[in-house]
């Protein structure tokens, strides 16, 4: 059975006055394991973010580039494949 909107609000209620007390005391985590988590975490929403950054300005600064307009063949045919 689903819980009501009351338990749910109580619930919510709950875990705001949780958090709130986590800022007043500042002790946001519980232990050094929570920290380093939280570090490893950012961690990699910082390289995503970076990633995709680096992507938009490749997108914008070379896509529009005569150069990539002409695309020639590079490499060598491989006559050994010829019947």
């Amino acid at each position: 059975m689903a819980p009501s909107a009351e338990d749910l609000g109580r619930e919510l209620e709950a875990t705001a006055q949780d958090v709130l007390g986590k800022l007043k005391s500042r002790q946001l985590f519980q232990s050094g394991w929570d920290t380093a988590a939280f570090v490893v975490f950012i961690t990699f929403i910082g390289t995503v973010l970076f990633l995709l950054l680096l992507v938009i300005i490749h997108c914008c600064c070379c896509c529009d580039s005569p150069r990539s307009q002409k695309r020639s063949p590079k490499g060598v045919d491989n006559l050994a494949l010829e019947p």
